[in-house]
């Protein structure tokens, strides 16, 4: 490589203090999108702003349009509200570093995975062009209905031709430690809003009323009585929660003539989200049947459980950590949703980021030394991929 074409190195944690420092509470962009598209069109990248809703959106490709490879890494911007700021012992949005720790409200989940795969991508397009295309989407709409952020952008590439051939989501993936855990798959996510009505009475005369509140009680009962599964293959067991039970009845006398319930799952690919409201409507329509309360269901299904099988490419990604860590990531399949649930229709998808211990919580704060770390990561797996 000749002198006049050689670069200094993206540096990982000034990209990642750049970032806390704009103020992207979801839905606001708060300057984070703009500063990645002067970094990366800087770096030859094509960019492309998919706003949808109101929620800004990135896409950067360097590389072929259409190409037989094209490596993808995605991640979001948008960060969780503060909280209680008088909580905070460092400013949520000072990238203040302390001991060899930087706090900040997304300095976890996830500016510093998206800085470490930004710096990786511009330092290895630059020092290794490769043959094929390296392709950046960047949502700011994660940590809110994830309506119009990552799904924003796949829409926008099926329609313009846009592809990529495999995809790395920067999520936290590793609890503890540094490597222990890379995701190659999700749990589906749905909740279920029950309204039962009754009719209402005096407390004294129970015979002369239908208590929606009994009804409820021996509905959720019923939910919680066995579980779901005991697992699958690549799964743990598929989990209900009672989330709410409420009639907001100011009254000690009265029987409400209306209640309410809620239930989260976390299910295994053992179920869809279709067979599990059938499930639900099943057991509400058994308890209403008892009870002659009226009892009606309402879903929301946030993602169906999802696999990408072990192989080539979470092999790759493995090795790749596993050399800069000296640690074997554990595919694992535990944890809430993430962006990856609409990834996994457009191509194959592994999650590999940070430890994840201190996201949404106040003092969210990153070890310095592990932005570093997963910018080497991300740069050996581009290097492995396209070798």
């Amino acid at each position: 490589m000749t002198a006049e074409n050689t670069f200094a190195p993206v540096d990982p944690v000034a990209l990642t203090a750049d970032l806390i420092r704009c103020p992207s509470v979801t839905p606001a962009e708060g300057g984070a999108l703009v500063l990645l598209e002067r970094l990366l069109s800087g770096a030859g990248f094509a960019c492309t702003r998919v706003d949808r809703g109101g929620i800004a959106n990135l896409y950067a490709r360097w590389g072929a349009k259409g190409a037989n490879r094209s490596f993808g890494f995605n991640g979001h911007t948008d960060v969780v509200p503060v909280g209680d700021r008088a909580a905070w012992t460092r400013d949520p949005f000072g990238a203040e570093v302390v001991e060899g720790w930087m706090y900040g409200r997304g300095a976890t989940d996830m500016k510093s995975g998206v800085a470490a795969f930004a710096a990786a991508a511009v330092d290895f397009v630059r020092d290794t062009p490769p043959d094929g295309a390296v392709i950046l989407a960047i949502t700011g709409d994660e940590e809110a209905d994830a309506v119009d952020g990552t799904v924003a952008l796949l829409d926008w590439m099926a329609a313009e031709g846009e592809r990529m051939t495999h995809c790395l989501v920067g999520e936290p993936t590793c609890p503890e430690v540094m490597g222990e855990m890379m995701k190659i798959g999700r749990r589906g996510s749905m909740t279920c809003w029950f309204t039962a009505l009754g009719v209402q009475g005096h407390s004294a005369y129970p015979h002369r009323a239908k208590n929606p509140m009994s009804a409820l009680v021996r509905l959720l009962a019923r939910l919680e009585e066995a579980p779901l599964d005991e697992g699958t293959a690549h799964f743990d067991a598929s989990t209900l929660a009672i989330t709410t039970i409420d009639c907001g009845n100011p009254a000690t006398n009265v029987i409400p003539a209306k209640g309410s319930a809620t239930v989260n799952i976390r299910f295994n690919d053992a179920h869809s989200g279709a067979s599990l409201s059938d499930w639900l409507r099943g057991h509400a329509a058994a308890v209403e049947a008892e009870t002659g309360v009226q009892i009606t269901c309402r879903f929301q299904i946030s993602g169906e459980s999802f696999l990408t099988p072990p192989g080539e490419f979470s092999a790759l990604v493995a090795k790749a950590v596993q050399a800069e860590t000296g640690v074997v990531p554990q595919p694992s399949t535990s944890g809430g949703t993430s962006d990856a649930r609409f990834v996994k229709a457009h191509c194959p998808v592994v999650e590999f980021g940070l430890v994840g211990k201190t996201m949404h919580q106040v003092d969210e704060r990153v070890e310095v030394a592990q932005i570093g770390q997963l910018k080497a990561i991300y740069g050996r797996i581009l290097r492995e991929y396209f070798a």
